[in-house]
């Protein structure tokens, strides 16, 4: 029986992906691997239900994959993330009746957080 999915998205620079996922969107790392040093990074990280795995190996995946997020208290978690040099999101309401806040990673991956609108 399916348990969950877990996306894989593709990186380029370990540092960056840390400076934007950890440092301001605020995930943790689960784990982080290296077969040996000076070869890709391969790392997973999670946010309350959410778990991505990163990865520098080429052929795991590619880049410019959307994630869409289904999500509570968007607009808090909006609120809540501090200034980031990159980026300067807004929320927005869309046509199939959520409230969206999409965001681009450094290596084009965009996650769309989506909270269903029920006023």
């Amino acid at each position: 029986m399916i348990q969950k999915t877990i996306p894989i998205l593709r990186i380029f620079d370990v540092e960056k992906a840390k400076e934007f996922y950890i440092d301001w969107l605020g995930f943790e790392i689960s784990f982080v691997h290296q077969f040996e040093p000076d070869t890709p990074f391969y790392i997973g990280i999670k946010k309350d239900n959410i778990e991505f795995h990163l990865s520098e190996h080429h052929g795991d995946s590619v880049p410019g994959v959307k994630v869409f997020i289904v999500c509570t208290q968007l607009r808090e978690y909006h609120a809540s993330l501090k200034p980031y040099r990159h980026y300067r999101p807004s929320v927005e309401k869309t046509f199939y009746n959520t409230w969206e806040m999409t965001v681009q990673d450094p290596f084009g991956n965009k996650l769309s957080f989506n909270e269903y609108v029920t006023e």
